[in-house]
């Protein structure tokens, strides 16, 4: 059976590539190492200098890497960030919100570690009645104490962000 059919999407897609995959005129440099370098970057003195070895006679395929792009802010942004971005008023009245939202969680998240504090009552809250066996009490007891803590440090960052906030 022949196995050309196999191979055609292959040798298509080889014929679709880019010319920049397609091999280059340049010289490429062996240079030894612990990561074995092959370049084409390297004058014929710098190549000497490192002990780098020409490749000749083995097909070299170059591929040029993309280049990251320059966002257009950092190119031309420069003098809008001394622009205002808006009203003062319209400013003061974005914190305002902002603090009433951060003080409307800051008293949910209070009011719920209080809970909590109340559930674990000084590390020994009350036994339910699925926990029979004391290896679930101390499972509980942990969960318990953990999100007491995660609620004592959410309770925390919210407190930081109001404290970014100008004072009204």
């Amino acid at each position: 059976m022949p196995r050309w059919p196999v191979a055609a999407p292959f040798a298509a897609l080889l014929f679709a590539l880019p010319s920049a995959a397609w091999p280059q005129g340049g010289v490429v440099y062996r240079c030894p190492g612990p990561p074995v370098l092959y370049t084409d970057q390297l004058t014929p003195q710098e190549a000497k200098d490192k002990g780098c070895r020409t490749i000749e006679g083995a097909p070299v395929t170059i591929v040029q890497g993309t280049r990251p792009r320059t966002s257009a802010s950092a190119a031309g942004g420069s003098t809008r960030a001394s622009e205002p971005r808006g009203d003062a008023a319209e400013q003061r009245a974005r914190d305002a919100d902002a603090r009433r939202i951060l003080g409307d969680e800051l008293r949910r998240e209070e009011d719920k570690l209080a809970a909590l504090q109340r559930e674990y009552n000084n590390g020994e809250p009350e036994r339910l009645g699925s926990e029979r066996n004391y290896a679930r009490y101390q499972e509980r007891v942990a969960n318990l104490r953990a999100a007491i803590q995660r609620k004592e440090a959410d309770i925390s960052a919210i407190k930081r962000e109001l404290a970014k906030l100008p004072a009204p």
